[in-house]
């Protein structure tokens, strides 16, 4: 199976196999860190990193990632580009591509990242967008598989704001054969045709997504639950009107915690607002993963590259 030349959009893109296949890479990288054959694949590669928000994880992970398979990486601010000036961006995509070997952008606008795509001729790669984080899902897909040893089967319970990391993990637990249930206030439910999409390829893996407005529903007897925060960048303006709708009700906490089953796994993709989202005593506690979760982006972002590059 071979990936080379692809781009990273969004997980809609990518079948249970080709997930499998970066999964087991990423797997292989983790565990052979400094020693993998695919330690020299960026040799003599260079990889633009375009970023329009500000990122602690996504920036580390990636330019740890290119730096550990040989490679050259160059940060490239938005506002130190020409885009802040009104280049096109079919322009920008033209002329990045005939200087480096892949793209990696964090955007404000998915739509700007569809486009980059479509005139580039390198792989792009989604760090971001507010529509989809599909490296941020793919770290958690590897999490879950590390402790609780598989992935069909499990149920996962996202409670919070119906956003791109609810979206990715939609799409992708449901080709990976996960029962996904989303637990949203009203309102925030996720995207209408992400949700038709995930159902979908639910259905061809045997399993199921669901969204609900009710989270002590969703958690029952899950093996995972995940949260992320109810205030997104960009939405500082809407902090107070949804901290009131979102709290207590879809707040992470000891109490929900214990409808699930006895082994789950408490998730969040970081940065975490504590005592908002999720409780301080439940991110330290003793099912939360969060750490390795967030550790796990540098080894997918490094099979996504070696295998993309």
């Amino acid at each position: 199976m071979n990936l080379k030349g692809r781009h990273l959009l969004t997980l809609q893109d990518f079948s249970r196999e080709e997930l499998t296949l970066l999964l087991d890479t990423a797997a292989d990288l983790k565990r052979l860190r400094y020693r993998s054959e695919l330690g020299t694949s960026l040799l003599g590669k260079s990889v633009g990193m375009i970023f329009e928000r500000p990122s602690t994880r996504t920036r580390v992970s990636f330019e740890v990632a290119i730096n550990e398979l040989s490679g050259d990486s160059l940060f490239l601010s938005s506002q130190e580009l020409q885009l802040s000036r009104g280049e096109p961006i079919a322009d920008t995509a033209r002329v990045l591509s005939r200087y480096l070997h892949g793209i990696v952008i964090r955007a404000t606008n998915h739509e700007h990242v569809v486009e980059l795509a479509e005139q580039s001729t390198v792989p792009v790669i989604n760090a971001l967008t507010p529509m989809y984080h599909p490296c941020q899902a793919l770290a958690d897909l590897l999490t879950i598989k590390e402790k609780l040893h598989e992935l069909e089967g499990l149920k996962l319970a996202y409670v919070g704001d119906g956003n791109n990391v609810c979206h990715s993990l939609m799409l992708s637990g449901a080709t990976m054969g996960l029962e996904v249930m989303v637990a949203t206030p009203s309102g925030y439910e996720p995207n209408l045709k992400v949700t038709k999409i995930s159902r979908a390829r639910a259905e061809e893996n045997m399993s199921k997504v669901e969204v609900t407005n009710d989270a002590k529903a969703a958690v029952q007897d899950a093996d995972v639950i995940y949260t992320d925060v109810f205030v997104s960048m960009g939405q500082d303006k809407e902090r107070a009107k949804r901290l009131a709708e979102f709290l207590p009700d879809f707040q992470v906490n000891e109490s929900l915690v214990k409808l699930a089953a006895p082994h789950c796994i408490v998730m969040h993709c970081l940065p975490a607002h504590r005592d908002e989202e999720i409780t301080d005593r439940v991110i330290e506690g003793s099912h939360s993963v969060v750490w390795d979760q967030a550790e796990n982006r540098l080894h997918t972002e490094k099979a996504v590259l070696a295998l993309l590059l």
